[in-house]
């Protein structure tokens, strides 16, 4: 399994413009981690020739869905080749409020004619369900979720498809040395295609995997790759919070194995005091015992010091007997 020690966090996007006032300031500051981004493909728009193809007037319609970004400055690029002005009683409806607040760059925002859903797409279809009366053109990517497409099938939406981009892969080899990081959060299924790509040997078991949106988990579990840190989620609605969750969790994890250790040790101490204290007592034992035998020793050599005088006085008696012998027969002798 990959290192859960993350440092080093790949981002496959565009650095943003104010990188010391983004959330990622915060997760750098907390974490002590490094991001690095750089994105993994170049978007492009279609010809001139391939959208005159299609045979789209933008003023038909009355409503337009948009989904990312990309979506949006497409769709004002193609108004600008074909001369035309939007509206202000165009309607847009956008997927989240970051996309909302992306279309200031070409209108005056204004609320009554923009509706942002929250997170998923189904969430947005609850709000277009409210305005069904207006017939939506919907500016997409060539590479698009086709459930998005069912689902508007589904609830009878009026709408019309019109791809005004693609995404193609970039070679990143040589400006990124995966072998560096401990994390890579992609976010669009020409992402994991561009990451496959520029590095086919690299699986979870190397990195751990980030992932934004539904179709680049689906494309990420095509490739048989697992996915530590999925968004959006009730929890983390955004890619940030979830790479926060994620490290926050990590700490957790890391102070829970520490504790274990700290037990051992004191354990360990424990029975090394324990097996002190045994050899102690044992060597108190031997000097009891060997103390014992020098008093059984001492003991014994006074008994026998003391039975060498009744030696002495039987010898005393002895003599005394020899002598009364030699004085008896020398009166004999006498006699």
């Amino acid at each position: 399994m990959a290192n859960n020690k993350i440092k080093n966090i790949l981002i496959s996007q565009p650095e943003p413009p104010n990188l010391e006032n983004s959330q990622y300031k915060y997760i750098i500051d907390k974490y002590n981690v490094k991001f690095t981004f750089n994105k993994f493909f170049d978007v492009v728009s279609i010809s001139n020739q391939e959208f005159r193809k299609e045979r789209i007037k933008l003023l038909d319609y009355t409503a337009v869905i948009m989904t990312s970004t990309l979506a949006v400055d497409n769709y004002f690029h193609f108004a600008g080749v074909e001369r035309v002005k939007v509206p202000d009683t165009m309607k847009f409806f956008c997927i989240t409020e970051t996309v909302a607040n992306y279309l200031q760059n070409y209108i005056q925002y204004r609320k009554r004619k923009i509706f942002p859903g929250k997170i998923t797409f189904d969430e947005l279809t609850e709000v277009m369900l409210k305005h069904s009366n207006e017939t939506f053109l919907f500016p997409c990517a060539e590479d698009a979720r086709p459930e998005n497409f069912k689902k508007l099938d589904s609830l009878g939406i009026n709408y019309t498809k019109i791809v005004m981009y693609r995404s193609k892969p970039k070679d990143v080899k040589k400006e990124i040395d995966i072998k560096k990081f401990d994390m890579v959060v992609l976010f669009s299924p020409i992402g994991v295609k561009s990451f496959l790509m520029n590095f086919p040997n690299t699986t979870s078991d190397d990195i751990v995997f980030g992932a934004f949106g539904e179709a680049t988990h689906s494309a990420l579990k095509k490739a048989k790759i697992k996915i530590a840190i999925p968004a959006p989620t009730t929890k983390a609605p955004s890619m940030v919070m979830a790479i926060e969750h994620y490290l926050a969790s990590n700490v957790v994890e890391e102070e829970k194995q520490a504790k274990p250790t700290t037990t051992t040790a004191k354990k360990t101490v424990s029975k090394k005091s324990t097996t002190t204290v045994k050899k102690t007592t044992a060597t108190t034992k031997k000097a009891t015992t060997t103390t014992k035998k020098a008093t059984s020793s001492t003991t014994t050599k006074t008994t026998v010091s003391k039975a060498k005088p009744k030696t002495t006085s039987t010898t005393s008696t002895k003599t005394k007997t020899t002598t009364k012998k030699t004085t008896t027969s020398s009166k004999t002798k006498k006699a």
